[in-house]
């Protein structure tokens, strides 16, 4: 797909689009990652632009949204006030004001079936050092398919390690694109965008 098809297609009233992936970027990666979120945002008129607030592709994909339009960011935290010194959207929104025991959300994020328990342990109300962890997928699975709330996402982008892709919360979220059939890229095809137009 090219940048401009993709702008045709998605730049639409409502469209959500991911813009995130791993917390390690390569040095002469990172930006690549602020160059795409500057010219997402420069060339759209209606995309919102949703990250989780992590360290690294997350923070450079929002630096290059926020540096155009920072109204059209939003982040999904896993609790609140969530590296909040270093959150440039301006719409937040936190796990801990959503309803994670919807069924829908519950049962996406149990798809990664090696922490399904510590999901159990979230929902129920247990919060510790372990459950934790399940916090950060419930937020990867909001992200994606959204709440009563919150529109799920029209498409996904993300900075993936590709010698060992689709792993840890990156693989996960995009692993719920694919369940529910939202498209989603990497830099394979991305970073083409950014010499071409």
């Amino acid at each position: 797909m090219t940048f401009t098809r993709f702008i045709q297609k998605y730049d639409l009233p409502g469209a959500v689009v991911l813009l995130e992936g791993k917390r390690k970027v390569a040095p002469d990666d990172a930006p690549e990652l602020i160059a795409l979120g500057r010219k997402l945002t420069q060339y759209s008129r209606h995309m919102l632009f949703r990250s989780g607030n992590a360290d690294g592709s997350d923070h450079y994909f929002s630096q290059g949204v926020a540096s155009i339009d920072r109204t059209r960011l939003q982040v999904i935290t896993p609790y609140t006030g969530h590296r909040q010194k270093t959150n440039l959207a301006y719409d937040s929104v936190s796990l801990e004001d959503l309803d994670v025991a919807a069924e829908e959300l519950v049962y996406q994020t149990k798809s990664n079936t090696r922490i399904a328990n510590l999901v159990d342990q979230y929902v129920a109300g247990n919060r510790n050092q372990f459950t934790i962890k399940a916090a950060y997928l419930l937020r990867d699975t909001v992200k994606v398919i959204g709440t009563d709330t919150l529109s799920p996402a029209s498409f996904g982008i993300f900075y993936d390690d590709l010698s060992q892709p689709k792993s840890g919360g990156t693989g996960h979220t995009i692993r719920i694109c694919e369940n529910k059939n939202i498209p989603w890229i990497d830099q394979r095809v991305w970073m083409e965008w950014l010499r071409t137009f």
